[in-house]
């Protein structure tokens, strides 16, 4: 017995499946652990914002963009990568991002895939190409070896620790000194770092649509700062251009799907800093040392006004505005070969007063004038009158700089459109550079004069137009009135293009007109090369103006009502309205009981009274009832401009015969205090969904 269990205590057990099974789990699961997968990089470029470096990433599309380029790239050196829908220039080898058709500061660019937490925010900064790949050399081996808390060094002697797929750190050295010297330790707050774009939670756009079917150019008012953050007309341009993006997919979703329709490009036009170069330098010498940051704001801003008002600085604002709309619209379309769209101009503030000015001093063409090209349109202002350059710096004693316009490859057409920065740029002194302008307005002037006939104005200085002897169809449709009346004296040049539509944002154009002496617009009037002008403005905007009633004086009648980008009125309006309505009705039954009660009284008086009385009574209750009557009209009057603003209006050609004043709709928090909201009103064009959904219910193809 004892033998027995002996000997089956003594003998071999099987082994159990189960053991086996689990460590070849687990080792499918270390094999899992152990395959490496490289990083997907992902393209950022570094942008200051209020001081201090923010990485932003570029679009899903230019990244992708970017690094087949920099694939590629190996056999090219000199390569240049356009993105932001062709605004910026990135070039590759430089690693560099530059802008294309404005000045602005120039800024590096990263391929990324390491990141690590920033000190004094949650964004996170892309580390150098060159340590990132050290990076992910080092990374690959703990995956493959499954060996982990392997420690680098960065180049500015920075500790990064990976303990595991999920867990790197970075350490801030802070630096001991002891007998032997100072050296880095790991103490300090340890930073979080990330692999890859994926999981740093950056928003990284999809990109925008390659086609393009409208350009606008923007003109920005008074200052540097064009709203509220003192942000430039660029950056306010950029917020516009992306609100615009975003309005895409909630109002034509279909259409961009079925390739229907593109996209608004947006462009600013900057004259201020070309005004401020030298007269910053004269305005110091005489602004006052108190309140010095006052004064220094006024210098910057309210004088722009002033400065338009002068004959001297008005040229060089129309000059600059004129000049790099026409230089930009030349650049988009060499980089926009295939570009079949239309052009608009728009303009904030005084800009588009600017605008107005420019657009009624273009010279009206004929259909058959509009086929020439381009290049014909360019050189108009040069060929007659306007010798060959070596002519003209021969006649002005400037021949000793030929060769700096043989080597720039000016020739005259070239000449005619310089302005005084691009001499500059060209390396010509002030007293040359002066002589050139100064010919080339003085030929341009006498061009002018002698293609144009005097227009009439009207007593009292209203506008009249100019009366052609035989009128034919494209005489009819170009007149020109003298709403010029006022201007201050200037060469205005002439754009190379026909905008199609105008759009004012927050404009004083009604009120200059007014103080110009204008006192009304003809109805027939439109401007000679544009056929479409928007005058949009917000109900609190202290700085904007009406231009309807000009040429509708007589009658009195609310501007267009801006739509809701969400297609409906805000709540806060359609509550007012039904309180008003209400209060109206109330108002009325009120008035219709009373009356009905002081009839019924009347009426219960005394037999003989009555009966010797009839007469009389009769007389007063005509009286009441006609004054009663009276009494209803005049309460009742308050709803008749509601059914009055549906009526049409007609306000003459200067829209193609459609509404000009357009007024945006309040938010909630701005109808409690008009003062507070009334700078705001002035400056929130630039983040308007209701104003940019406008722009594209205009644009879009029928």
């Amino acid at each position: 017995m004892g033998s027995a269990m002996s000997a089956a205590e003594h003998q071999p057990t099987e082994p159990s499946p189960l053991p086996n099974l689990a460590s070849s789990s687990e080792a499918l699961e270390t094999d899992a652990a152990n395959k490496y997968e490289a990083v997907c990089p992902h393209w950022f470029y570094c942008k200051v914002v209020d001081s201090r470096e923010r990485w932003i990433p570029f679009s899903g599309q230019d990244s992708e963009k970017l690094e087949n380029a920099h694939k590629s790239s190996k056999y090219c050196d000199e390569l240049v990568v356009p993105t932001e829908g062709g605004r910026y220039d990135v070039h590759l080898k430089k690693r560099l991002r530059y802008a294309v058709y404005w000045e602005e500061d120039e800024s590096e660019v990263r391929r990324c895939t390491w990141f690590y937490k920033g000190d004094k925010d949650n964004r996170y900064i892309p580390y150098p190409e060159s340590f990132s790949e050290e990076l992910e050399d080092t990374y690959m081996i703990c995956v493959t070896l499954d060996e982990w808390k392997k420690k680098l060094e960065s180049p500015t002697r920075e500790i990064i620790i990976l303990h595991n797929p999920k867990l790197m750190v970075h350490y801030h050295p802070v630096t001991t000194t002891d007998d032997w010297g100072a050296s880095p330790t790991e103490q300090g707050r340890p930073r979080t770092v990330k692999r890859g774009v994926e999981n740093i939670s950056a928003e990284i756009p999809n990109g925008e649509p390659l086609q393009i079917d409208h350009l606008v150019f923007v003109v920005h008012g008074i200052g540097p700062a064009c709203d509220i953050r003192f942000r430039s007309i660029v950056q306010c341009v950029n917020d516009f251009r992306n609100v615009s993006l975003s309005m895409l997919p909630a109002h034509f979703k279909n259409a961009q799907e079925q390739q229907q329709i593109g996209r608004v490009e947006f462009l600013p036009v900057n004259w201020h800093s070309t005004l401020h170069t030298g007269v910053d330098v004269d305005l110091e010498r005489i602004t006052l040392p108190s309140i010095n940051r006052l004064r220094h704001f006024i210098n910057d801003t309210i004088l722009d006004v002033f400065f338009y008002n002068s004959s001297t600085y008005c040229q060089t604002i129309v000059d600059t505005v004129a000049s790099e709309m026409n230089r930009i619209y030349l650049l988009f379309l060499e980089r926009n070969p295939d570009f079949k769209g239309g052009v608009s101009i728009a303009g904030h503030s005084l800009g588009s007063l600017i605008l107005f000015d420019l657009l009624t001093n273009q010279k009206c063409t004929s259909d058959g004038e509009e086929d020439k090209n381009e290049e014909s349109q360019i050189s108009a202002t040069g060929q007659e009158g306007i010798g060959s350059v070596t002519d003209i710096l021969t006649e002005l004693e400037l021949s000793e700089y030929c060769s700096v316009f043989e080597k720039e490859n000016v020739d005259r057409q070239a000449l005619a459109l310089c302005t005084e920065k691009e001499l500059k740029d060209m390396g010509i002194p002030l007293g040359p550079r002066m002589k050139i302008l100064h010919y080339l307005r003085n030929k341009s002037n006498n061009q002018n004069s002698k293609g144009q006939t005097p227009a009439a104005a009207g007593e009292g200085g209203n506008v009249k137009q100019e009366v052609p002897v035989k009128p034919t169809n494209a005489e009819t449709s170009c007149r020109r009135l003298d709403v010029v009346t006022g201007q201050v004296s200037a060469n205005y040049p002439q754009l190379i293009y026909k905008p199609e539509i105008f759009f004012a944002f927050g404009s004083p154009i009604g009120m200059f007109l007014t103080v110009r002496g204008v006192k009304r617009i003809d109805p027939n009037y439109s401007l000679p090369t544009c056929k479409g002008f928007f005058n949009v403005f917000h109900p609190f905007d202290p700085v904007a103006y009406r231009i309807e009633p000009m040429i509708v004086p007589d009658v009195e009648f609310d501007p267009m009502l801006l739509p809701h980008h969400k297609g409906r009125k805000r709540m806060h309006l359609e509550l007012k309205e039904g309180l008003t309505r209400m209060s109206m009705d109330l108002k009325n039954n009120l008035l219709g009981s009373l009356r009905t009660a002081w009839q019924s009284f009347t009426r219960t008086s005394l037999p003989a009274v009555e009966a010797g009385a009839t007469g009389d009574t009769e007389q007063v209750l005509e009286a009441e009832a006609s004054s009663e009557k009276q009494t209803d009209g005049k309460l009742e009057e308050p709803t008749t401009p509601v059914k009055e603003e549906s009526a049409p209006v007609n306000v003459g050609m200067l829209n193609g015969g459609h509404r000009i004043d357009y007024v945006l709709q309040e938010k909630p928090i701005e109808s409690f205090n008009e003062y507070l909201f009334a700078l705001q009103g002035h400056l929130c064009y630039w983040e308007s969904e209701d104003t940019t959904n406008q722009l594209h219910q205009i644009f879009a193809p029928c």
